[in-house]
Order: structure tokens, then C-alpha cells, then sequence
């Protein structure tokens, strides 16, 4: 065989022997591809969740759960649940690989102050200073306190917490009435139904001639249908 054909055939072989070895390596490289892929799982959000429950739901797609040592404190995500995490939820990673997470401490708690016998309105405004929640205002009606003082609290002072509550004495609301439509009634019976109802009457004289009855209540004052306390004057105009 000559020289030249044996060149030509012994390349041929090389060539066939080349395409054959891509051709592996790229399948190879394919199937490779292909089990990475099939073994990757979107990461599931865990914020919000206890570390049992995502340990539980990790376990389900073959990761697992390590948690940081150091608690942040959180006003919203309760003390022990998650409050961040990596790698992010909906990203891809591989089975067996386990999730960090971050957990709350809660809400931060700070000392709180003394804030009996000051004013709600003073009290409030310390406790936004500190940093501290108003959780409920109860309160009391007595004489015997200062009006519109914090009488109690809750925690006590030099205690540490997330948020207070006050007991507040707030002067009682002066009962009132809808005056009557007492124009047209004699005069003596329209003051004795107002003070039944604690209302003070003041009567003066109409200076004008008005044809009704003499002690007849000819105008009044607030008008009838209007809210009266004992804090009002009535003034009732009678006939002479």
C-alpha cells in the first residue's frame, strides 16, 4: 500500500477516534449537568418559622438547619423564630446543604422608669423617649388623687421590659342632659323638673307683652333639644 494511502487512513482513524471522545465528553458533560440539577431544590422561606418547624420542613428536602449562636433582638418576630436566612428563599441550592438562619431575641426590653404620680401626658412621652410601648391605659375616677395622674403601673420600675401599662385617674364626665322644651309651661313646675337633674335656672321678667299667662315660661335658653350639664346656665324669660 503506498505511503501516502496509509497516511490518509491512519487520519481518517484519528479523526473517528476525536469525534468519538467529544461526542463522550460532551454526553458526559450533559449527565453531569443533568444529576447537579436533579439534585438541586429551591430553598423554602423560613422567616417567621420556630427552628423545629424548619428543621422539619429542611429534613423534607434533604438539608439541613444551622443555627447562628447570637439572637437579634426583633419588635415583630417573636423570641426564637427566624429572622433571616441563607441562602435566600427561592434560590437553588443542593440537597444535603444545610440552611444558616439568624434568630429573634424578641423585642428589645429596656429598664423601666418610675411613672407613678406624673401626668398620662408626661408618662407617654417618657415612655416614647425610652423607647418603650404604651400597651393599656386603664383607668379610675376619685377625688382623692390627682386628676389625669398615673396611679399605678405595670411592670414596676427598674424592672426590664417591652412595654408598660398605666392606670390613669381621669376626672369623671359631668352627666348631661337634652334640655326640655319647657316654652308655654308655668314656670315653677319647668324649675323644679331642672333641678331635679342638679341644673341651675336663673328666671328673669319678660319685658314685653307676650298674651301668655302670667309665671308662664315664654323663652329659655339653651333651646330645647341641646345637651345641658350642670356646668350650664339656663335662663328662662316668664310672663308677667
Amino acid at each position: 500500500m503506498p505511503f501516502r494511502t496509509r497516511v490518509w487512513s491512519f487520519g481518517k482513524f484519528l479523526l473517528l477516534i476525536g469525534a468519538l471522545g467529544a461526542t463522550f465528553l460532551l454526553f458526559f458533560g450533559l449527565s453531569i449537568r443533568v444529576a447537579l440539577r436533579v439534585r438541586e431544590v429551591q430553598v423554602p422561606d423560613l422567616a417567621g418559622r420556630s427552628v423545629e418547624e424548619a428543621r422539619a420542613v429542611l429534613a423534607a428536602m434533604e438539608m439541613g438547619l444551622r443555627a447562628d449562636d447570637a439572637p437579634r433582638p426583633d419588635d415583630k418576630v417573636p423570641a426564637g423564630h427566624i429572622l433571616q436566612q441563607d441562602p435566600l428563599a427561592g434560590s437553588s441550592a443542593r440537597r444535603q446543604r444545610s440552611v444558616r438562619v439568624w434568630l429573634s431575641a424578641g423585642p428589645k426590653a429596656v429598664t423601666v422608669p418610675r411613672l407613678v404620680e406624673q401626668t398620662e401626658r408626661t408618662a407617654t412621652i417618657r415612655l416614647q423617649n425610652e423607647g418603650l410601648e404604651l400597651a393599656v391605659v386603664s383607668e379610675f375616677h376619685s377625688s382623692d388623687y390627682p386628676a389625669v395622674a398615673v396611679f399605678a403601673q405595670n411592670p414596676l420600675p427598674d424592672t426590664r421590659a417591652p412595654q408598660v401599662s398605666l392606670l390613669v385617674n381621669r376626672p369623671a364626665e359631668p352627666v348631661s342632659y337634652v334640655m326640655p322644651d319647657v316654652i308655654g309651661i308655668e314656670a315653677s313646675r319647668a324649675v323644679e323638673v331642672l333641678h331635679e337633674r342638679a341644673l341651675r335656672v336663673t328666671l328673669v321678667r319678660a319685658t314685653d307683652q307676650t298674651g301668655m299667662p302670667p309665671g308662664t315660661v315664654v323663652r329659655q335658653q339653651p333651646a330645647g333639644g341641646l345637651r345641658v350639664s350642670a356646668a350650664d346656665a339656663i335662663v328662662l324669660e316668664v310672663s308677667q
